[in-house]
């Protein structure tokens, strides 16, 4: 097979979803009728295809070493097109509610998707960028989308420009590790860097502009302030796709940064990832303490989530790539089916945000208080669901380093984390019953159950899983 071949059959997932979008597009301006719901199902469709392509599709380089596909590229992309398909379909509902029945949205998610499977497949710190910028772009524009609502262009605006900060520091980064290493490819980065005696002081401060870049769109800490403001102001759907998909393709981003073309100078990096992993963590679960809205808690619980998250890539082996996969994977079914119960929170057409406003619902609506029970002991970290799970490979990971400190770190803030998740739980089934909120969508139903399956029942199945995890980050360190 050509070299030319071999690109287009390597990004051939990329280049089909990317001809779905122009050709949703085109629908959604040909037709003359009310599109959404129609393109929206031709976006999910769009995702599924581009699933098999993934799956189907053989691992190489290609595009002179721009583009890689290995078992980590396609196990990132199968999750992060898992929740994009589910933010699509979570944004059905909400969306024809709140008069935003605009078939951009669903070709917005589109566009973003294919720039997190790009961000997957880099293999240079152009194709990072392009990647970055791509997925970023189309998510300024999906936050200001309810453009009627003040606190959504304003959620928008900030958004756009702090992504904009975090953008010029990522390019710094790049060009001040362009300018002490000569190169940009991971490959040729690796090698050139294979002996951490002769790296530079200036290559090092390029490596910390570069995590300072991506640690933005993971939101951890000290990059994290546009997070809640963002979240909270929002539309729901867009929150709930912001706090899925794109956290695992910049994660997985960060972690291929570090493992691939900067692995061997772990001892430079590691205390940056340490500190980072420490404070957000800690702010994670401090601050969520006193929010009063829901999706402000959320917003500050992503936070903790990345925390705990970066204690694997922190350990800087296969077992913590492996611990940082199988968290992300939990992280995704949980919090999707979070929000979609939170897009359930609906009285007289209206959306409620309140956590007051789940008053008494364990008796108002039983199965919708047991859905977002089991999220909550998820998140917090309680066998057996999924999120205790994904813990434990993650501390184990840490522990089997000498990483005791932020093992225990670790585990101290789940602990003043279940207080907030415990709240609501509380609040649901020991409270006052309120006004009962409105019947809940076939698609919310839905992807509640999908994630509440998952996230109860994973212990039973966690092998396949594990092992998946286990191959992709195998591939980070051939």
């Amino acid at each position: 097979m050509s070299g030319t071949s071999m690109n287009w059959v390597l990004a051939l997932p990329e280049i089909a979803l990317s001809v779905c979008g122009m050709g949703i597009l085109l629908v959604g301006v040909l037709q003359r009728r009310d599109t959404f719901r129609f393109c929206s199902m031709l976006t999910v469709g769009a995702f599924l295809l581009a699933a098999v392509l993934v799956i189907s599709t053989g691992q190489g380089v290609g595009y002179r070493g721009l583009f890689t596909d290995d078992a980590f590229s396609a196990f990132v992309k199968l999750l992060v097109l898992a929740a994009a398909a589910l933010g699509v379909v979570v944004s059905l509902d909400y969306n024809e509610h709140a008069n935003l029945r605009r078939f951009e949205f669903p070709v917005l998610v589109l566009f973003s998707t294919v720039g997190m499977m790009l961000m997957a497949s880099a293999n240079n710190l152009m194709t990072l960028y392009m990647g970055v910028e791509l997925m970023s772009l189309s998510i300024y524009v999906l936050a200001a989308f309810a453009r009627d609502e003040l606190r959504s262009s304003e959620a928008g605006l900030k958004y756009f420009v702090l992504g904009a900060l975090a953008s010029g520091l990522l390019l710094y980064g790049i060009s001040l590790v362009y300018g002490f290493s000569g190169g940009m490819g991971f490959t040729e980065l690796a090698k050139a860097l294979a002996d951490p005696a002769h790296v530079s002081p200036g290559l090092v401060v390029g490596i910390v502009f570069v995590v300072a870049g991506l640690a933005f769109k993971i939101s951890a800490v000290p990059f994290h302030m546009w997070t809640p403001d963002v979240y909270e102001g929002a539309p729901t759907p867009v929150t709930a796709f912001m706090g899925t998909a794109p956290k695992v393709a910049a994660m997985a981003l960060l972690v291929r940064v570090m493992a691939a073309p900067f692995g061997h100078l772990l001892g430079e990096w590691q205390q940056l990832i340490v500190l980072v992993s420490v404070a957000s963590m800690l702010l994670g679960s401090l601050a969520a303490i006193g929010q009063r809205n829901i999706k402000r808690l959320m917003a500050y619980s992503s936070i903790g989530h990345m925390g705990y998250a970066l204690i694997g890539l922190a350990a800087g082996t296969q077992a913590g790539i492996r611990g940082v996969l199988v968290y992300l994977v939990t992280y995704v079914f949980m919090n999707i089916g979070t929000f979609a119960l939170i897009l359930a929170m609906r009285r007289r057409g209206r959306m409620v945000e309140g956590i007051a406003d789940l008053s008494g619902l364990a008796r108002r609506d039983p199965a919708m208080a047991l859905g977002l029970a089991v999220f909550m002991f998820s998140m917090a970290g309680i066998p057996p669901f999924s999120g205790f799970w994904g813990k434990y490979f993650i501390f184990t990971a840490a522990v089997q380093q000498g990483m005791w400190a932020l093992a225990v770190i670790g585990v101290l803030t789940s602990v003043i984390g279940a207080f907030y998740y415990i709240r609501i739980i509380k609040v649901m089934y020991f409270d006052t019953e309120g006004e009962a909120f409105e019947a809940r969508p076939a698609s919310l139903s839905f992807v509640a159950a999908a994630g509440g399956i998952f996230t109860t029942f994973f212990f039973v199945f966690p092998a396949p899983l594990v092992a998946a995890a286990e191959l992709a980050a195998k591939a980070l360190f051939r």
